[in-house]
């Protein structure tokens, strides 16, 4: 198996999360057109059979345009979301399954920063009861959750703590209200967290400066992430490894350097050549990106970009499901110009 290798049965303790062929679709209720039009019921499917892992200490990152299953794969993982079907491992424990009372101890090793700092944290607490309020439900002893309160905020840069503390979240910017989120993540000290997008809501002017500090505060802590965002510029300065998402698959993962450099799949491409350069000199390679998104009630058959990409090769991309295959040095890639090439 290519994902979470096991070697002679023992689990791959450089893993901490592992997730295999993951699916989560959600039923459309069309009320009486669904009576009238199909008996069929329908589904978006927003993640549709996704593998991958995360290792110890790893920033690993989720790409891809708005819609394609990044968020939903990411949430799905933590068990916000329940998955349709596969399986999620947390070191090695199969937790797709997991009653809510066996998942509850692995919760606090397992947390989430979410996109939006302004609709993220309760307007009617305070700064020092929201970064709290994760203590006191794992029943935490309140001279402990005192101290640890004090020193997250110092370590997310919201100094004098004493100062914050009883502060609304009115009274706080927008850098201030996700050093918060970030606070409120790992006061906990997770071993796992998901970054949703954590800066995109942001000034640009801060941005570089929250990111840093949660890529420092990653290593202080020795905790991996799942990085989400749409930015490949982003990626490249935070992640180790980068999975593209488009249309709720992996069309290409590997090394970060590696698929930015060295892109193979035509959507990886595109997403690529997207990117502003500061150097308005460069020669650059336009890859046009034809069309819109499909919907992922009625996903085209085939490989999912084949409406789209600009390598279409005829039938076999529009008939058949390319498979995700390593071409090398861990970069694997769901095109068919390479499975032709592999055989």
């Amino acid at each position: 198996m290519p994902f979470g290798e096991q070697i002679d049965g023992m689990v791959n303790m450089e893993e901490i999360v592992r997730v295999e062929n993951l699916k989560k679709w959600f039923p459309v209720r069309l009320g009486m057109l669904k009576s009238i039009f199909s008996k069929k019921s329908l589904y978006v499917k927003a993640v549709d059979d996704v593998s991958f892992d995360i290792k110890k200490k790893e920033i690993f990152c989720l790409a891809g345009e708005s819609g394609s299953g990044k968020t939903t794969t990411g949430r799905t993982i933590l068990r916000l979301i329940e998955p349709t079907s596969g399986k999620i491992f947390f070191e090695g424990k199969d937790i797709s399954r997991m009653k809510e009372k066996e998942l509850k101890p692995l919760r606090k090793r397992m947390q989430i920063i979410f996109q939006d700092p302004y609709e993220a944290l309760n307007p009617r607490m305070t700064v020092g009861d929201i970064v709290a309020e994760p203590l006191r439900i794992h029943k935490f002893d309140e001279s402990e959750i005192e101290d640890r309160v004090r020193r997250v905020l110092e370590d997310v840069e919201l100094i004098p703590a004493e100062e914050f503390i009883f502060r609304f979240p009115h009274e706080l910017s927008g850098g201030q209200r996700q050093r918060v989120a970030v606070a409120r993540a790992l006061v906990l000290r997770p071993d796992f967290i998901v970054a949703d997008e954590p800066v995109s809501m942001l000034d640009v002017s801060i941005r570089a400066e929250v990111l840093n500090l949660m890529i420092d505060l990653v290593q202080k802590y020795g905790m991996s992430m799942l990085f989400i965002t749409h930015d490949l510029a982003l990626a490249r300065h935070t992640c180790d490894r980068i999975a593209i998402m488009y249309l709720g698959k992996i069309m290409e993962m590997g090394d970060i350097e590696q698929v930015i450099s060295e892109p193979l799949h035509p959507y990886t491409q595109a997403l690529i050549r997207a990117v502003p350069t500061p150097n308005p000199l460069a020669e650059r390679i336009e890859v046009v990106i034809k069309g819109e998104i499909p919907s992922p009630i009625n996903p085209p058959s085939g490989c999912r970009f084949h409406t789209r990409c600009p390598s279409y090769i005829g039938e076999v991309c529009r008939t058949v499901e390319p498979p995700l295959i390593d071409v090398g040095n861990g970069h694997y890639v769901a095109c068919h110009l390479y499975t032709k090439a592999k055989a």
